[in-house]
């Protein structure tokens, strides 16, 4: 099937300058602004002033400012209530000055304008559309001279591919592609708890066994006496639909209680080692840590990829570190919009925040296998849901935007990723309460 399709709106290189014949102490102002996009909650983002010596010059010329503000991202079902509005849809951007140094995170400040920007998401139906690049007034002084804010806004196609979990992870389910009310069993899932003393990093009788030989895979199971309350040996497959194994989320480190708690804590967390198929054998991919916040509110995590490297030491790049609120879920998300320098391809755009969009098609049998190939991520990478893992059956929904996806491997990847991102929020809830029975090895072993 084809990716489904999604719009993005970016916001960024905002900059703010005052009249010349203003006061000095108007240069010394916290400046940040609200951006308000209806149905959408409200981002905040800080503005950098620009000096009357530097009147003349743009913000991407100076580098005041070079950075994504806020990002909307619309899935069709918006995108299509967007567009059935009788009265056009606009962001609107509200500017406010501080002098108190307080952030704009806090009460508001005084309000220096206010800023609307016609939004057509039509123009972007197959390629990026600039909605606006540059200055505006915001408000003069009693010379009439006017305070100028600089902004641009940019609406891009971002077509994601978007896979369902027919149930949870740890009941091995079948894995879909969804397209709108159509849904086609891509993948299976096979989740098993590995024996205690098994010091293999996995078993598969398709696959031959892992050696590892880096000190960063940990050898399981190396304890004669494991201590009581741990959560280790949980890994989960994904096959396609002709058996052969795709991908896999193995855990690495056990998930352990802090000392005097009941908690894996930020200092001693539990990891996850994301696996692709390479020439019969397992090669890393990612690594996954996962925690629980001090005040057991929200679950932690890190992403790195891992990168082929001839010391001990692999390298890494890490694509996320954030959190998920415990109690209602939420995504987990790996977005590079706001890391990535102006392409070469347009070197000169101040209106280019780093995204990368792109368009694909793809079916199962079309897949070509093979390893992954060095990429730099750019723009949307993925997105996966995460509820609290206490209430009826989850579902996760994963979206990949499609310039991420050239293989099989490639999305079977960022499918165990989230699966395992999705066990994580078991492996980290509290000693003292039970999990399911196919999280559960033996009572001896683990709790």
């Amino acid at each position: 099937m084809d990716p489904c399709p999604f719009q993005r709106i970016l916001v960024g290189n905002l900059a703010l300058r005052f009249p010349v014949s203003s006061k000095p102490s108007l240069l010394s102002l916290q400046c940040f602004c609200k951006i308000k996009l209806k149905n959408f909650p409200t981002q905040k983002a800080m503005i950098p002033l620009v000096t009357s010596q530097n009147r003349n010059q743009n913000p991407e010329i100076n580098s005041l400012s070079n950075s994504l503000a806020a990002c909307y991202s619309l899935d069709k079902a918006k995108i299509d209530n967007f567009m059935s509005c009788k009265k056009p849809n606009s962001l609107e951007i509200e500017v406010y000055s501080r002098d108190d140094g307080a952030t704009c995170g806090l009460k508001d400040g005084k309000l220096l304008g206010k800023v609307t920007v016609p939004l057509d998401l039509r123009k972007a139906d197959s390629r990026s559309c600039v909605m606006h690049n540059g200055w505006i007034d915001i408000g003069g002084n009693k010379k009439g001279e006017s305070t100028q804010f600089y902004l641009c806004v940019r609406v891009e196609p971002d077509p994601r591919y978007v896979f369902q979990f027919g149930g949870d992870p740890e009941c091995s389910p079948q894995v879909f592609q969804v397209q709108g009310s159509a849904r086609q069993a891509v993948f299976t899932c096979k989740f098993s708890l590995r024996n205690p003393g098994d010091r293999n990093l996995v078993s598969m009788p398709s696959m031959t066994e892992p050696t590892p030989s880096r000190n960063w895979l940990p050898s399981l199971g190396a304890d004669k006496h494991p201590p009581a309350k741990e959560r280790k040996g949980w890994s989960i497959t994904i096959h396609d639909l002709s058996g052969s194994p795709v991908a896999m989320a193995s855990m690495v480190t056990p998930f352990v209680p802090t000392p005097g708690s009941d908690h894996v804590s930020q200092s001693n967390p539990g990891a996850w080692l994301i696996l692709r198929p390479s020439h019969g054998t397992w090669k890393p991919w990612g690594r996954l840590e996962a925690w629980r916040e001090r005040n057991a509110s929200a679950l932690g995590y890190r992403f790195e990829l891992l990168h082929d490297s001839v010391s001990a030491s692999p390298s890494t790049t890490t694509l996320v570190n954030s959190i998920i609120k415990a109690k209602n879920g939420g995504k987990f998300t790996i977005d590079m919009t706001n890391s990535v320098s102006t392409p070469a391809s347009s070197p000169h755009s101040s209106c280019d925040f780093g995204s990368g969009s792109g368009s694909g098609s793809w079916s199962g049998s079309e897949f070509s296998l093979g390893m992954l190939s060095p990429i730099v991520h750019k723009g949307f990478v993925m997105q996966s849901s995460v509820n609290n893992g206490d209430g009826p059956c989850n579902k996760p929904e994963v979206e990949i935007g499609v310039q991420h996806v050239n293989c099989t491997e490639d999305a079977a990847a960022f499918v165990a990723l989230a699966a395992a991102v999705d066990l994580s929020v078991d492996a980290c809830k509290s000693f003292t309460h039970k999990l399911r029975k196919e999280l559960r090895q033996s009572q001896s072993f683990v709790v």
